[in-house]
């Protein structure tokens, strides 16, 4: 297919993609099917985790699951990186990180509780092994930072994100729901195998700095490194093994030291590169700024990533799941996200552009601000199904499209925003670290909503949908207000 994709350049006669280097589709195609196997299972999970025919939990549990999972995808992408830069280089990383997810998939397609989880664990490690990485590589494709091709690209590949995210509710959506929940899941699995098999056959039009690693472990590194994680794992496994043979074990035990960690480690990580004393006065100054940056993107994705568990599990059980008569399964939901950003990106972009000419471009600071008011406001226009609901009717199926309609616009307004901010502000010693650093906020979030699963907070209840619209909205206008504060801690970033 990446052939077909392709054409001359009018300069050099070698095949382009788009007019950009070859390997970027070979890169576009592999996670165009990351992407569809990952949102495929992710459409399915908590559906399958409350089905009857699945494993029967109540809407809290599945919530939780669905919630910490996607916690530890992010959390995960920061030792992912450590693993591209110190021990495999990004290709082979990305390589044996397909191969992981694929087997998580398959271990997922059967019917077990125990391999469950199992695959759940593997399709996590795979895909932050991968996340990094495969960025990593699009960037080695062009001529440093200057090259005028560089945003395009980056552009293009992220339409591939888009169109596998697109795709896979509406295939392995409907499989799983309509015929086998666990076929479902091994349909993910076949994407990613896709996703595997043309990477290896597209590897000769990659860059060779992707075989290199930037910093390899010395000997004694890499045996420290070694001797710390068998420690770690052997206490984790003496202590779930104790808690197993003494018959006190539950899933809680297991979920909980994780959304804990979740929270946890976004601070110790920010303490740390903050009181990092080599750092200059203006790179404190800016660190200070981006706390207030990361606290708002925890809120927004805490109710950004409840698209996938609190409104589908609401939908499967309170909506009218249907249009002109024409029912179609819950997981469709999940494709409404993705085909919007694919219609909204180009018009957001020619936007700015405009707006940035007439010299009226909003700034960083009331981007950020417009996004979390707007993910607040999705969930004040929650409130409405949810009490159409609470009156023993079904609600209306555009309820929802709204609500996602709503968050989209406000992730266009936030997300490319928060990722810029992050690269700008990030201190010169932690600039590769710096983008792990804006995924934790991902999964400060998701714990977040996993922690209150847990206690027993039902999230679909109208007081609690109505305070967390009134959070966002609050921590929107509280970063408006105080923009002149934050703008003088960015120093000469804007």
């Amino acid at each position: 297919m990446a052939s077909s994709l392709t054409k001359d350049s009018p300069n050099s006669g070698e095949k382009t993609f788009f007019g950009h280097p070859r390997g970027l589709a070979t890169l576009f195609m592999t996670e165009m099917w990351e992407r569809f196997s990952y949102y495929g299972m992710r459409a399915l999970l908590p559906l399958y985790l409350i089905a009857p025919g699945g494993l029967d939990m109540d809407a809290g549990t599945a919530t939780a699951i669905y919630s910490v999972y996607l916690s530890l995808v992010y959390l995960l992408a920061m030792p992912g990186g450590w693993f591209g830069d110190r021990v495999w280089g990004p290709r082979k990383t990305v390589a044996i990180a397909g191969g992981v997810i694929m087997l998580g998939h398959l271990t997922l397609a059967l019917p077990s509780e125990g391999t469950f989880f199992a695959g759940l664990g593997l399709v996590a490690i795979g895909s932050g092994l991968l996340k990094s990485n495969i960025s990593t590589m699009v960037g080695h494709l062009y001529d440093g930072p200057e090259d005028p091709r560089r945003d395009g690209g980056f552009t293009i590949f992220y339409m591939g994100i888009n169109m596998g995210a697109f795709a896979a509710p509406l295939v392995i959506g409907t499989v799983g729901e309509n015929v086998n929940w666990h076929l479902g899941f091994a349909l993910a699995a076949l994407g990613m195998g896709l996703g595997v098999v043309q990477f290896l056959m597209g590897t000769r039009h990659l860059n060779e700095r992707s075989l290199v690693v930037p910093k390899p472990l010395s000997k004694d590194e890499r045996a420290a490194t070694l001797r710390k994680s068998m420690i770690w794992l052997g206490v984790a496994a003496v202590f779930y093994i104790g808690t197993v043979v003494t018959g006190v074990y539950t899933l809680n035990w297991l979920l909980v030291p994780i959304t804990i960690a979740g929270l946890v480690i976004p601070v110790m990580v920010l303490t740390r590169i903050k009181r990092d004393k080599e750092l200059s006065a203006s790179e404190q100054s800016k660190m200070t700024g981006y706390i207030w940056f990361f606290v708002a993107a925890a809120i927004f994705w805490m109710i950004y990533d409840q698209g996938g568990s609190t409104l589908s599990i609401f939908a499967e059980s309170s909506a009218e799941n249907s249009v002109f008569g024409w029912d179609f399964p819950v997981s469709w939901y999940q494709s409404v996200n993705p085909v919007l950003i694919m219609a909204l990106a180009p018009v957001f972009a020619a936007l700015w552009l405009a707006l940035n000419r007439r010299g009226k471009e909003p700034s960083t600071i009331v981007k950020f601000s417009s996004g979390l008011v707007l993910v607040g406001a999705s969930f004040f226009v929650f409130l409405m199904p949810l009490t159409i609901a609470g009156d023993g009717h079904k609600a209306a199926a555009m309820w929802l499209v709204a609500i996602y309609f709503i968050q989209t616009v406000a992730e266009l307004t936030l997300s490319p925003v928060g990722l810029s901010v992050t690269t700008k502000m990030a201190p010169e010693k932690y600039a590769s670290q710096m983008m792990g650093v804006w995924f934790l906020a991902v999964t400060a979030g998701d714990c977040t909503t996993g922690l209150l699963s847990l206690a027993g907070v039902e999230l679909n209840g109208t007081g609690v949908v109505a305070l967390e619209a009134t959070l966002a909205v609050a921590a929107g206008i509280a970063i408006f207000m105080y923009r002149g504060k934050v703008k003088k801690l960015m120093g000469e970033v804007r």
